[in-house]
Formats: C-alpha cells, sequence, structure tokens
C-alpha cells in the first residue's frame, strides 16, 4: 500500500514532554523492516501554502503561527512550544494527509504515517493539534471537485472536537466519533453522530458499538472519500486514556473498519490520531496494526 512519510514529522521538544514525537519514525522503521509498505510505496510531502489552509483556518490564526505571535496561554493551550519546527511540521503533517487522500482516490487505500489531529478549530489549535490536516485535506478537494462528500470515522480516545466544530453545519461531511465520556475535552463539541463511552470499556462493549453504529454511518454519510483516525489511545493502560482495549481488541477494530469500508468499494485515508503508551516503541507498534490490517486486507482482495 501506498504511505506517506517526511522526516520533518518528528521535531525535538523539550525534554520531559509528554508528546511521543519520535513515534513517527519509529512506525515507519517498523513497518519498512516488517515488509508491510515497501521504501518505493513511501510518497512524501511538500508543505502546503497558505492558502490551501485558508480553506479550513482563518488568516490570524495563520498569521500567528507563521511569526511566532501564540501568546504563552496560546500555546499552553495548544499543549506545544511554537517553533519554526513546529509550524513547517503541521504544514508538512497537514500536507501529507491531502497527499494520501489523494493516492486512496486512485488506489483505494492508503495511510499518511502522522495527522489526525482533530483538536485544532478554524481559529486555535488546541490539544498537541496545530492545523486540522483532514479539514484542510476535504476542504482542497471539494474545491477541485475531486470529491463532494466525505466521512470522518474518528475513533481516538477523545472526541474530534475541531472536526465537530468545523463541519457541524456542513451536510455534506459526516463526522462520527466515538471516544471516551468522561475524558478530554471536558466540553463536547457536536459530530453528527457521538457515541460516547464509559471508563474502562473494554473489547467486547466497544467493538459492539462500533458494529452497531458504523454501517448506519456509512449509510448516511454517501461518502466519496472516507478518513479514518484510528488513534491507539484506547489501549488499555495508556497515560491519556481510560479505556480498555487489549491488542488483539485493537486489531479487530481496525480490520471491521477496513473491510466495512473498503468492502463497500469505498477510498480509505487512514491517519494516526493519538497514543501515549508505556513507551514509544509500544505507541509505535499500536499504531502499526491498522497498517499491517491494511497489507493483510489488499493480499485477500489480490487472491479473491
Amino acid at each position: 500500500m501506498k504511505c506517506v512519510y517526511h522526516p520533518s514529522y518528528q521535531i525535538a521538544l523539550p525534554v520531559g514532554h509528554p508528546f511521543p514525537m519520535s513515534k513517527y519514525s519509529l512506525l515507519k522503521d517498523r513497518l519498512l523492516r516488517d515488509g508491510v509498505v515497501a521504501a518505493e510505496d513511501i510518497l512524501k510531502p511538500e508543505a502546503l501554502d497558505q492558502s490551501v489552509l485558508e480553506l479550513v483556518h482563518t488568516p490570524e490564526y495563520l498569521a500567528k503561527l507563521s511569526t511566532s505571535s501564540l501568546s504563552a496561554a496560546e500555546q499552553r493551550r495548544l499543549g506545544l512550544p511554537w517553533s519554526e519546527a513546529l509550524w513547517q511540521r503541521s504544514r508538512l503533517a497537514t500536507a501529507g494527509t491531502l497527499l494520501a487522500a489523494r493516492a486512496a482516490l486512485a488506489h483505494g487505500l492508503t495511510g499518511n504515517l502522522a495527522g489526525g489531529t482533530h483538536h485544532a478549530f478554524a481559529d486555535h489549535g488546541e490539544g498537541f493539534c496545530v492545523l486540522n490536516d483532514v479539514a484542510v485535506a476535504i476542504r482542497k478537494l471539494q474545491a477541485e471537485r475531486a470529491i463532494e462528500r466525505a466521512a470522518i470515522i474518528d475513533l481516538d480516545v477523545h472526541q474530534g472536537n475541531g472536526s465537530a466544530a468545523i463541519f457541524e453545519a456542513d451536510a455534506t461531511v459526516y463526522t462520527f466519533s466515538m471516544h471516551g465520556e468522561r475524558n478530554y475535552p471536558l466540553a463536547k463539541m457536536r459530530s453528527h453522530l457521538d457515541v460516547p463511552l464509559a471508563n474502562g470499556t473494554g473489547d467486547a462493549e466497544y467493538l459492539d458499538a462500533l458494529q452497531r453504529h458504523l454501517p448506519a454511518v456509512l449509510d448516511a454519510a454517501n461518502a466519496d472519500l472516507v478518513f479514518y483516525l484510528a488513534g491507539v489511545d484506547v489501549a488499555q493502560g495508556d497515560r491519556y486514556g481510560k479505556l480498555a482495549l487489549t491488542e488483539e481488541g485493537i486489531r479487530m477494530r481496525e480490520r471491521y473498519v477496513i473491510e466495512a469500508v473498503r468492502g463497500r468499494g469505498l477510498p480509505l485515508t487512514i491517519v494516526l490520531a493519538g497514543g501515549y503508551a508505556a513507551t514509544r516503541e509500544r505507541t509505535a507498534e499500536l499504531h502499526a496494526h491498522v497498517f499491517r490490517e491494511c497489507a493483510l486486507y489488499e493480499r485477500r482482495a489480490a487472491a479473491a
């Protein structure tokens, strides 16, 4: 399968910062080592121009990002210290999701080895999310008339509040978020469908909820392209998650989403979203499962 990656997805953060920035390169190396993707199938994005970002984000917010004008309070809300490298990284990761979406339209199934920054609103960032990569990709493809309708399947443990707010009044983009009820953000936005889950939800209850709701979501969305935010902070023991999925439960989740979407012949773009396991190596391993399931799906489809 085609995947998108750039070395600048990884930048330096202050010592002790909780965001696992090295997970991106660790994931890429793991997928190459295990033969899940081939080196020639890794696409490299180029940073997007501001005019593309303005399809979603306000000029005032982008000006702050490009000129180091975020206040201390805005940086605390973002959870990341501003740097030129962060600004470049955010544009590259957003470009990566757009490039992956274009590849999905051409090939059916692709992923960006970053992205899923669903807490970014039009006029501000929060929760480690600077730019809303999926929203920008959708708006650019709609502007080009490459797609009319899109669906966002957001299975990060945290509600995709930025995406929900951006698309709340837009019938062409269906937002589905299945998340921890008593977790960040405390003030939820309104997705087209929100499925809140109790603390401690495990494999059986989680997968039952997903299987009950996803087919109806895909019916209602009538999408030309689907984005899947495959957050692994649903895993038991995650630093910021309060659910209890096992590794096998995560694999079953990934398999079900891929089969449900691709079984309808819909192009699927996968982005990472969150994951905060005990080690960054463990986080990368959990992220790798969705790409392994993609490879298995493609092999089965080719053999059919």
